[in-house]
Order: structure tokens, then C-alpha cells, then sequence
């Protein structure tokens, strides 16, 4: 049951509840591109919070967080803090990842991308053909579309 179905008030007035207000009284929040409920125990599902979490931090490259990141620094950030250790580059944690299909991605698994047999870049799937990534210099972490079919996925282990 949803806070907007016990607190008659804020059914009334659900256009202009904020969401404090709804957490307050015990309702969930959607943030796009996060799993809820059962699905959010698991290690990669964590990540996925955490790197939504986020949204708006500053790329600089090398950065590993909590404040500045880079693509490889997002990730590694977002599953330390679900309990899993990544290496550090986009290439070492492709190579420290179970590889799976496009049709087995599930949310929280990671996107390489790839130019011939070189990682360049790393995104934590959010689901719908989008991921969560630090994307270059100038921007921020962001949810954003998969742009090209260059990608390899992988699962942590």
C-alpha cells in the first residue's frame, strides 16, 4: 500500500506532495532506472542505487568518488558499496566479469564498450536499453541511452 493510499491528504493533493513527504509516511520513491523492492537485495541491484545516487556528480578523470568520477571510478564506486571489489580500469573489470549476452543483461550488470577488442568505456544497465555512467570530461553522471551496438556485458561475480 502506498503512502498516498493511507494518508487521505496526500491523495488529495498527490500533484504537489513532495517526495519527503511521501518517504515520510512510509511510501516509496521511483527513481528511473532502479529496481525496487525484491529485486534491490541482490549486490548489482545495490550498485545501481547507489550510481543513481549519483546523477549530477561531476566527471574528472581518475576520480573514483564519492564527489568526482570517472566511467571505471562510477562503477567500481557503486559495487564497493554493494560489497563487491571491481578492479579499477573499464578494461580490467571486463576482464574480472562473468560476459553474458545482450538478451541475458539484466539491471545492475555492466556495459563495455568496445572499439575491435579494446574496452574504452564502462556503464553500470538500468534496464530499457539505458545505463547509469560518468560519461567524459565537461559532464555528469547521468542515465542515458545506449548509443551503439559496441557493446560486450558483463556480469559480477
Amino acid at each position: 500500500m502506498t503512502a498516498l493510499n493511507r494518508v487521505p491528504s496526500l491523495m488529495a493533493r498527490a500533484g504537489t506532495a513532495s517526495a519527503f513527504a511521501i518517504a515520510a509516511v512510509g511510501g516509496s520513491i521511483v527513481v528511473p532506472g532502479v529496481a525496487a523492492d525484491a529485486a534491490a537485495a541482490t549486490p548489482a541491484t545495490k550498485a545501481l542505487q547507489v550510481a543513481a545516487s549519483k546523477k549530477g556528480a561531476p566527471y574528472r578523470y581518475g576520480a573514483t568518488g564519492p564527489r568526482r568520477f570517472d566511467c571505471s571510478g562510477l562503477t567500481l564506486y557503486s559495487f564497493k558499496k554493494a560489497g563487491k571489489k571491481l578492479p579499477r580500469t573499464a578494461a580490467q573489470q571486463y576482464n574480472k566479469t562473468k560476459h553474458i549476452s545482450a538478451r541475458s543483461r539484466k539491471a545492475g550488470d555492466l556495459v563495455f564498450f568496445h572499439s575491435g577488442s579494446s574496452v574504452y568505456h564502462v556503464g553500470i544497465y538500468a534496464g530499457k536499453g539505458k545505463i547509469w555512467h560518468a560519461p567524459k570530461t565537461g559532464d555528469v553522471v547521468r542515465l542515458q541511452k545506449i548509443w551503439t551496438k559496441s557493446v560486450w556485458y558483463g556480469r559480477v561475480k
